[in-house]
Protein backbone atom coordinates (compact mmCIF):
# COMPACT_ATOMS: atom_id res chain seq x y z
CA UNK A 1 0.00 0.00 0.00
CA UNK A 2 1.14 3.51 -0.87
CA UNK A 3 2.03 5.16 2.07
CA UNK A 4 3.38 9.13 3.11
CA UNK A 5 6.69 9.92 4.82
CA UNK A 6 6.59 13.03 7.56
CA UNK A 7 9.52 14.17 9.66
CA UNK A 8 10.70 16.62 11.44
CA UNK A 9 13.79 18.92 9.89
CA UNK A 10 16.59 19.24 12.48
CA UNK A 11 17.43 22.46 10.60
CA UNK A 12 15.87 24.97 8.81
CA UNK A 13 15.50 24.50 4.65
CA UNK A 14 18.00 26.37 2.96
CA UNK A 15 16.69 29.35 0.65
CA UNK A 16 17.26 28.51 -2.58
CA UNK A 17 17.65 24.73 -2.00
CA UNK A 18 15.54 22.19 -4.08
CA UNK A 19 14.63 19.20 -1.91
CA UNK A 20 13.34 16.49 -4.28
CA UNK A 21 14.98 13.68 -3.48
CA UNK A 22 13.80 11.04 -1.08
CA UNK A 23 16.68 11.22 1.54
CA UNK A 24 14.92 9.02 4.30
CA UNK A 25 17.97 8.26 6.00
CA UNK A 26 18.22 12.04 7.22
CA UNK A 27 15.15 11.73 9.01
CA UNK A 28 13.18 10.05 11.74
CA UNK A 29 10.02 9.68 9.59
CA UNK A 30 6.33 8.63 10.71
CA UNK A 31 4.77 6.87 8.01
CA UNK A 32 0.93 7.89 7.17
CA UNK A 33 -1.27 4.94 4.28
CA UNK A 34 -2.40 7.08 1.32
CA UNK A 35 -5.78 5.97 2.65
CA UNK A 36 -6.04 6.71 6.25
CA UNK A 37 -4.22 10.57 4.99
CA UNK A 38 -7.15 10.79 2.31
CA UNK A 39 -9.76 10.08 4.32
CA UNK A 40 -8.61 12.38 6.85
CA UNK A 41 -8.83 15.70 3.93
CA UNK A 42 -11.94 14.26 2.59
CA UNK A 43 -12.98 14.85 6.58
CA UNK A 44 -10.92 17.88 6.79
CA UNK A 45 -11.03 20.37 3.85
CA UNK A 46 -9.04 22.50 5.23
CA UNK A 47 -5.94 20.83 5.03
CA UNK A 48 -5.87 21.35 1.42
CA UNK A 49 -5.51 25.15 1.99
CA UNK A 50 -2.63 25.33 4.65
CA UNK A 51 0.27 27.27 2.99
CA UNK A 52 2.96 25.00 2.44
CA UNK A 53 6.47 24.82 0.35
CA UNK A 54 6.47 22.42 -2.52
CA UNK A 55 10.01 21.36 -3.04
CA UNK A 56 11.57 24.71 -2.34
CA UNK A 57 11.01 27.23 0.37
CA UNK A 58 10.50 29.73 -3.32
CA UNK A 59 7.70 27.70 -4.12
CA UNK A 60 4.53 28.53 -1.86
CA UNK A 61 0.74 26.65 -3.06
CA UNK A 62 -1.26 25.25 -0.02
CA UNK A 63 -1.82 21.96 0.87
CA UNK A 64 0.84 18.88 0.37
CA UNK A 65 2.72 18.47 -2.60
CA UNK A 66 0.88 14.56 -2.70
CA UNK A 67 3.04 13.13 -5.39
CA UNK A 68 6.75 15.17 -4.35
CA UNK A 69 8.50 16.72 -1.37
CA UNK A 70 6.79 19.54 0.85
CA UNK A 71 8.69 21.40 3.61
CA UNK A 72 5.89 22.80 6.19
CA UNK A 73 6.69 25.29 8.15
CA UNK A 74 5.62 25.57 12.21
CA UNK A 75 2.98 27.84 11.86
CA UNK A 76 1.42 25.95 9.22
CA UNK A 77 1.39 22.67 11.41
CA UNK A 78 0.13 24.10 14.00
CA UNK A 79 -2.24 24.30 11.68
CA UNK A 80 -2.36 21.10 10.82
CA UNK A 81 -2.16 19.85 13.73
CA UNK A 82 -5.23 21.43 14.95
CA UNK A 83 -7.52 20.31 11.65
CA UNK A 84 -5.85 16.33 11.89
CA UNK A 85 -7.10 16.45 16.47
CA UNK A 86 -9.11 13.08 17.02
CA UNK A 87 -9.19 11.75 13.60
CA UNK A 88 -8.79 8.26 13.32
CA UNK A 89 -4.80 7.21 12.73
CA UNK A 90 -3.70 10.21 13.17
CA UNK A 91 -2.27 10.75 16.68
CA UNK A 92 1.32 10.31 15.63
CA UNK A 93 1.04 13.08 12.69
CA UNK A 94 -0.85 14.88 15.19
CA UNK A 95 1.86 14.65 17.55
CA UNK A 96 4.58 15.36 14.89
CA UNK A 97 2.69 18.47 14.20
CA UNK A 98 2.75 19.69 17.67
CA UNK A 99 6.16 19.19 18.44
CA UNK A 100 7.02 20.95 14.77
CA UNK A 101 5.40 23.92 16.16
CA UNK A 102 6.75 23.94 19.62
CA UNK A 103 10.20 23.84 18.54
CA UNK A 104 9.53 25.86 15.73
CA UNK A 105 10.95 23.27 13.10
CA UNK A 106 9.76 22.04 9.87
CA UNK A 107 8.51 19.01 8.72
CA UNK A 108 9.41 17.16 5.81
CA UNK A 109 6.74 15.23 3.88
CA UNK A 110 7.97 12.77 1.03
CA UNK A 111 4.53 11.97 -0.90
CA UNK A 112 3.48 8.60 -2.67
Amino acid sequence: MSKHEFGLMPCLPEKGKRYDAYTPEKYVLIAVEDDDLNEAIAQQECLCRIPCYWHTTDHLEHGLAYYGVTLIPPQSAELFCTALDGLPRMEKLCALFAEAARKECYIIHFGI
